[in-house]
């Protein structure tokens, strides 16, 4: 959050910068308005007028940069903030009752910037229209109730419809001088004269016509939000707070038969900053107690601070859940619900990344004969091959390695594998493996198993034969 500094809470100044050769005040604060001065007058005028006006130069870029950081910060206060040319629009629906009202919303928010140093201008209305028109023209923290719409703007002026400057100057010049004059004309003579943008500005403000805008940040369907009375500071209430927005979200993903596969805790301090933390699961849950664990790992890491405000749980990835699943998988004592919590847990403490799943592919090179997968439910479209040994860990790439063989189609006697050399005591093979025909690249591998002086087991292969050449070896894998 940016604040003004405290020298010029006082003092007149203006933001300003070149243009035409010259320097014009493209901002002003309320001191030196009151004093004469306003957007749009060149410096050299306004210093007559005021002269210990302070001047600083207008960075065109660090307006939409202050909303948009603005706009971050009041999504504590409804999950619904879009940006507006020079102000913040906020969708307060089911969002009052928190503050005791839309009075006391309203004059929550007032003193919050009020503190931060900021003078702003308020409205509350059905309609998005409505409430800019009492913003920018109306009496500052008006509140208009349900479908006084049309009373609430009559008395406005005509550029409160957000109106094209050239609209509302030709409204003006034919008397039209605010909203009532002409809300009840006949609308064919309006289009007519004025075009259809009067009219559709008209309805958005009146509610006759939905207008529809992009909230800085995509609302989460499955969200819940635990404001505090006092400011939490203590892990204690950091956990008393999540267990009970996790009780809420998981009562809410019953009803509608849905488990969570990803959570995230966002805790908002009264100083503006946001601590987050996250946590995912490998199947979708909604068991409160495997969740809470999950996230215990990570709460030590939230720093309150001064203490944290607001709480905010969302479950921005679920998927669907059936109570008869969790009742099944209930009854088994190994069941797979279980196994899940268990790798969510070790996903917590070592990560996500350590964790790995595989399942057989109907391919014979081996490489392609596996495939990853992150998901506990599906199934393999093939069965593990078992009729010959395969390596416990089967590298990614084979490597090169350099061999010493008595003669064509035989294992090797030593081979030489990142600087160390291995003298092969046992050995099992050639096991031949080609490349489906669809898929054929190059040579075809004879495989041999062997056993090194110390009891160690790789997978080795050559490249083709000694017929067609010098043939290459390689190493695959390793046995226990």
């Amino acid at each position: 959050m940016l604040r003004r500094q405290p020298e010029l809470k006082d003092s007149p100044f203006v933001l300003a910068n070149n243009e035409k050769g010259r320097r014009v005040v493209k901002a002003v604060n309320n001191i030196a308005q009151g004093k004469g001065v306003f957007t749009g007058m060149v410096v050299a005028d306004c210093r007559a007028l005021v002269p210990e006006l302070q001047l600083f130069d207008y960075d065109e870029v660090q307006p939409k940069k202050l909303l948009m950081s603005l706009a971050e910060w009041c999504i504590r206060y409804t999950p619904f903030v879009s940006i507006d040319e020079d102000g913040l629009i906020l969708d307060a629906s089911g969002c009052t009752h928190l503050w005791g009202g839309e009075q006391g919303y309203l004059r929550e928010i007032h003193t919050r910037f009020k503190n931060f140093g900021y003078h702003i201008r308020m409205g509350m209305a059905d309609t998005i229209g409505c409430a800019w028109a009492l913003c920018h023209f109306g009496k500052n923290g008006s509140i208009i109730k349900e479908g006084k719409q049309s009373e609430a703007i009559s008395g406005l002026p005509s550029a409160a419809l957000r109106l094209e400057q050239s609209a509302w100057e030709k409204l003006e010049k034919l008397g039209l001088k605010t909203i009532g004059s002409f809300m009840t004309m006949p609308r064919t003579a309006l289009r007519r004269r004025f075009g259809q943008g009067l009219l559709t500005r008209l309805d958005q403000a009146l509610g006759a016509e939905m207008e529809m805008l992009t909230p800085i940040k995509p609302i989460c369907p499955f969200e819940e939000r635990l404001p505090s009375i006092e400011p939490i500071r203590t892990a204690p209430g950091i956990e008393i707070a999540l267990k009970n927005l996790l009780a809420i979200l998981c009562e809410r993903l019953t009803k509608e038969n849905k488990g969570l596969r990803k959570c995230e805790l966002r805790c908002y301090r009264i100083d503006g900053n946001i601590q987050k933390i996250e946590i995912g699961t490998n199947r979708p849950t909604r068991n409160v107690i495997h969740l809470f664990k999950l996230f215990e790992l990570k709460i030590q890491t939230i720093e309150p601070d001064l203490g944290i405000e607001l709480f905010i749980l969302e479950a921005p990835v679920v998927e669907e859940l059936l109570s008869s699943q969790d009742a099944l998988w209930a009854m088994s004592s190994a069941s797979e619900a279980a196994v899940a919590e268990l790798i969510d847990k070790l996903a917590g403490k070592i990560g996500s990344n350590a964790i790995h799943r595989y399942l057989p592919a109907q391919h014979f090179w081996p490489e392609r004969s596996i495939i990853e997968t992150s998901s506990l439910t599906e199934k393999p479209d093939t069965e593990w091959r078992t009729d010959l040994p395969r390596p416990l860990h089967l590298l990614p790439k084979p490597e090169y390695i350099e061999v010493s063989v008595p003669m064509p189609d035989y294992p090797p006697l030593l081979f030489h594998y990142k600087g160390i050399r291995h003298t092969v005591k046992k050995a099992d093979g050639p096991e031949r493996i080609e490349q489906e025909w669809w898929m054929q690249e190059g040579q075809y591998r004879d495989y041999y198993c062997v056993e090194d002086e110390n009891g160690a087991r790789y997978w080795l292969f050559r490249l083709g034969d000694y017929s067609s050449g010098n043939p290459k070896w390689f190493i695959h894998g390793f046995f226990t």
